[in-house]
């Protein structure tokens, strides 16, 4: 049975629902209510809230669900939601297909038309989607109209172990023989950084914050000109992206993060790649100690 097409409004009805009801502050948001509201399915709700989660309207806490960061006469005067509403339609449905992957509703490999009828797209709809995920590394195109999905990351003990993996890794790429500082990119990253610690972190969307942390980590790896390993760490990065959807971000913690890469930094400028190193795996397992819990 087709699955019903996941209404291109969802964000913005969620909006309205919290304008009209007043809504206040750290009210509950209970995701199976809003979706029996607006009679839609679950999916289209998480992906909203997901959405709405990464412009700071909501939080999301672990096994409790989404409240509210804005309150209704917050939102009256919010500047950010008609950009909002442009791109919901394809995060929403983007959003549900990888809840749907990490849930294990859909199949290692899949057809065009399967996920068309699955998600109510177009085709032009589709593909632009299952591009942006193609290069995100979570799946490949087959030969003729078919998907494969690339392995990911789903259980607490995988998660932990990659972020085992990591900080065994890249500590050690900074100590290596060919450890090279590219100034170019560290002051790229450099400026990266400090853009959103003078608040960038409140805006930047859910993908803006993987990718810059990711890029941060795999820019330094890349610095010991060593592809085994970069491309280990990319890898690790791949199969950790979905999972770091069902993480709750917490905002008020990404500044003492950008300030962490940027010791890093200034570490490795100074030529103290050993305290580099050091710095960088405790920063690394403080962020699994901290994320991890969520996954239960």
């Amino acid at each position: 049975m087709a699955r019903p097409s996941l209404s291109p409004q969802m964000t913005a009805r969620i909006i309205g629902h919290i304008r009209e009801h007043n809504l206040q502050p750290d009210q509950h948001l209970p995701g199976q209510a809003l979706a029996d509201a607006f009679r839609v399915s679950r999916a289209p709700v998480n992906a909203a809230l997901r959405v709405l989660e990464g412009m700071g309207i909501v939080r999301s806490e672990p096994n409790r669900g989404y409240f509210l960061v804005k309150g209704a006469q917050e939102l009256e005067h919010e500047e950010d939601l008609g950009d909002l509403r442009k791109d919901e339609p394809e995060d929403e449905r983007y959003f549900a297909i990888a809840e749907d992957r990490l849930a294990g509703k859909l199949p290692d490999r899949i057809s065009e038309s399967e996920l068309m009828r699955l998600y109510g797209l177009s085709r032009s709809v589709l593909l632009k989607i299952l591009n942006k995920i193609a290069e995100e590394g979570w799946i490949e195109r087959l030969p003729g109209n078919g998907w494969a999905f690339r392995p990911i990351l789903t259980s607490r003990a995988a998660y932990e172990q990659g972020y085992q993996f990591r900080a065994a890794v890249e500590s050690q790429a900074l100590l290596l023989p060919g450890f090279a500082i590219d100034e170019k990119a560290f002051r790229i990253a450099r400026e990266e950084q400090q853009w959103l610690l003078d608040g960038g972190y409140k805006r930047a969307t859910r993908n803006d914050l993987f990718r810059a942390n990711s890029g941060f980590h795999e820019m330094l790896v890349g610095c010991s000109r060593n592809d085994f390993f970069v491309e280990s760490v990319r890898r690790v990065n791949r199969l950790r992206r979905l999972i770091e959807y069902r993480i709750t971000i917490d905002r008020a913690r990404l500044p003492l993060q950008c300030r962490e890469h940027l010791h890093i930094l200034t570490l490795l400028e100074k030529g103290l790649r050993q305290e580099a190193a050091d710095f960088l795996r405790i920063h690394i397992e403080g962020a699994s100690a901290i994320k991890s819990p969520q996954l239960g």
